[in-house]
């Protein structure tokens, strides 16, 4: 009977797949078990090598996500994939010894914990092999934030290395935000009955092959996970930071509406506004369009990473829908401005109003046209 399933997300992790399960048969002998390879239709073939090797070996499986990227949302969707009593998750780049797995797995059928979980920082763990100690310190930061905000007091609750109970993580899966790279500190949040948890030290390796995936925007996903837990039934978070680059947006369009004015242009600042209603209206069009396409460049970078459009000739589609699904509020911004401007309001004040009443409707037909179903 099946007794584990190992869920590993995985991108460009072709030269790892067969690697690491050559350390999960050494690693699990005795114990029935399946690895289920969570891929994010990675470009270097990553599922077709997971694909290869569950020909001659029917405990590999994969999941290739179209259109869908993310470590958390990859974790949940492996672990309801799965008929195994107990699950797993782990990387799959070598660096979480899989040799941890069977006291784990002890740990949670034995009865007395809910949740195992390998620490990097717990008594007797190690990150020397690691060998960046930029790393180590930026997660200790952001083990000592994470747990001020959501309570969960663990040595390291960003530990991307644990298991628990497949039942215990189905019954609040609906619940779970899916939101930036860290899933055990987003379960331990969300569900409401406390869950005992056995902590095992790590020795935290170096990868066997390839490079850290961990792009620029870890750190802006690790808040984005916090805010989820804090705020997120509140203000929904896609919408707050399209909002946030939105407020960007605007010290953008101020910035260069000054400098089209004032710098370029030579017009004079009297009294609150500037001379030549005429010159306002182009320049402050130009600043306008200017700031759409920061945002559009923002928002496909941080607040739809997971949909993330990379790519010349997708990028210049995605500018393109995004300036059509925009240009109805780039209408309503700059239409708002030069009525309020023309009524005597202050020239940054009347700005100001028409980027507000144009937000709302770019974030629904942007969300839509340009990262969602037709994007």
């Amino acid at each position: 009977m099946l007794q584990l399933a190992v869920i590993l997300p995985t991108y460009n992790e072709r030269k790892n797949i067969a690697l690491m399960v050559e350390r999960l048969d050494s690693a699990l002998a005795g114990i029935v078990w399946e690895a289920i390879f969570v891929d994010d239709h990675s470009p270097d073939g990553t599922a077709d090598e997971a694909r290869r090797l569950s020909l001659t070996d029917p405990r590999i499986r994969v999941i290739e996500r179209i259109g869908r990227r993310g470590l958390a949302s990859a974790a949940i969707e492996g672990m309801c994939a799965t008929a195994a009593p107990v699950v797993a998750v782990m990387d799959a780049d070598g660096q979480h010894d899989p040799k941890l797995l069977p006291e784990m797995l002890a740990a949670v059928t034995g009865g007395d914990w809910d949740v195992a979980y390998a620490s990097r920082f717990a008594e007797g763990a190690s990150t020397e092999a690691w060998g960046r100690p930029d790393r180590v310190k930026a997660s200790g930061m952001a083990n000592r934030l994470a747990r001020r905000v959501t309570g969960v007091q663990l040595s390291d609750p960003m530990s991307g290395f644990f298991m628990l109970r497949a039942e215990t993580l189905r019954a609040d899966a609906h619940r779970l935000s899916g939101v930036g790279f860290k899933i055990l500190l987003d379960i331990l949040a969300t569900v409401d009955a406390p869950l005992r948890v056995k902590e095992f030290p790590l020795k935290f390796a170096a990868r066997m092959e390839g490079e850290s995936k961990l792009d620029r925007t870890v750190v802006f996903e690790f808040l984005i996970g916090l805010y989820d837990k804090w705020l997120g039934r509140i203000i929904p978070t896609r919408f707050a930071l399209f909002g946030t680059v939105g407020a960007l947006g605007v010290a953008v369009q101020m910035g260069m509406l000054y400098l089209l004015l004032r710098v370029l242009l030579g017009e004079r600042f009297v009294y609150g506004h500037w001379s030549g209603e005429t010159t306002f209206n182009i320049a402050n069009t130009l600043a306008a369009i200017v700031a759409m396409t920061f945002n559009f460049v923002l928002n496909n970078e941080l607040t739809y990473s997971d949909k993330r459009l990379r790519g010349f000739a997708p990028l210049m589609r995605g500018w393109a829908k995004f300036a059509m699904t925009c240009s109805l509020g780039l209408l309503t911004n700059v239409g708002s401005a030069a009525a309020l401007k023309a009524m005597g309001f202050h020239d940054f004040v009347a700005v100001i109003i028409g980027i507000v009443l144009g937000s709302v409707w770019n974030f629904a037909l942007s969300s839509k046209f340009v990262w969602g179903k037709y994007g």
